[in-house]
């Protein structure tokens, strides 16, 4: 059997779409009857895999359970794009979410899976369900999800549109390579932003990202996820953030605000703007790095854990 600290389990749920059903596939590290569960959320065209390193360092705490979000790595693909957006992807949580039946849920989320974050704190935290005249007779004060603490890794309510520009221009190209270390490069040039890593560190945020098909290395990830970037306005940003501000207001326990120096999504005036609106909210700044931090080194994963476990 192997070790729940250095290997994870591959699991998968079955989850609905207006189109039909869909499997998410999800990474569990830890004891699985460990009701403390710290959920990680990748960014837009990445996997769970990515947080391998962060997983092994919780494990000795948490059930922690990595998904890979629809469309990518080993989940299934929708059969209408138009649906690859924050309300599915949020979705998809709570149905991962009622299955682990967590006692305390803590959420680190990459980017996207900020964002997820934030648009499932606005599902659980501003419900209209939620209020007690709308709970049935005998019903317990609160039904709500167990939301403990928050990392949001470089993402905000408000996204740059610059950056977001930046990202839509490489997500949906169709390109394919003829070998493993062709794609590590691409990798690194599209990812210059995550920062200084060593060749090894560059195959491993290739690895599950990239996968062989037909003798060529190709992206793991459906390629109309781009569709529903294509659409996105100025005013569709604005829009989403006046949802985004009360959903991230509404957490009820500290959050970690992890920047990028040099992040072009999340700026250092909507960083402060964060800080002034929630109470509990704290910034963690990475040196030398845009969007986003990767969270493969000690520097990096120390301080998460120090925030997820000082109560």
């Amino acid at each position: 059997m192997s070790d729940p600290t250095t290997a994870p389990r591959l699991d998968y749920v079955t989850c609905a779409s207006p189109a039909g059903t869909h499997r998410m596939a999800y990474w569990e590290w830890g004891d699985p009857d460990n009701d403390r569960v710290l959920v990680c959320v990748h960014g837009l065209t990445r996997t769970g895999r990515d947080f391998d390193l962060v997983a092994q360092r919780m494990a000795d705490r948490y059930r922690v359970v990595c998904p890979d979000i629809v469309g990518r790595g080993r989940s299934d693909w929708l059969i209408n794009p138009a649906h690859y957006a924050v309300p599915q992807y949020v979705s998809d949580m709570l149905t991962l979410i009622a299955r682990l039946q967590p006692a305390r849920l803590d959420w680190l989320g990459t980017s996207m899976g900020g964002l997820i974050g934030m648009g499932l704190a606005a599902a659980v935290n501003l419900s209209p369900l939620m209020q007690p005249e709308r709970r049935g007779p005998g019903l317990p004060a609160d039904q709500s999800l167990p939301l403990g603490r928050f990392i949001l890794n470089d993402i905000g309510p408000v996204i740059d549109t610059d950056g977001l520009a930046r990202i839509a221009d490489y997500v949906g190209q169709d390109q394919s390579f003829a070998t493993f270390p062709e794609a590590v490069e691409y990798i690194r040039s599209v990812s210059a932003d995550f920062g200084t890593h060593d060749q090894a560190g560059w195959e491993a945020l290739t690895q599950h990202v990239m996968i062989q098909h037909q003798d060529r290395w190709v992206k793991h990830y459906d390629l109309r996820i781009a569709h529903a970037m294509a659409e996105e306005t100025p005013q569709a940003v604005t829009g989403a953030a006046e949802i985004l501000w009360p959903a991230f207001e509404s957490l009820r326990h500290p959050v970690l605000i992890v920047r990028g120096e040099t992040s072009d999504l999340l700026t250092p005036q909507t960083a402060d703007q964060m800080l002034s609106r929630h109470g509990a909210a704290r910034l963690f700044t990475v040196p030398q790095v845009g969007h986003a931090p990767t969270l493969r080194t000690p520097d990096q994963i120390e301080p998460l854990r120090n925030f997820l476990l000082e109560d």
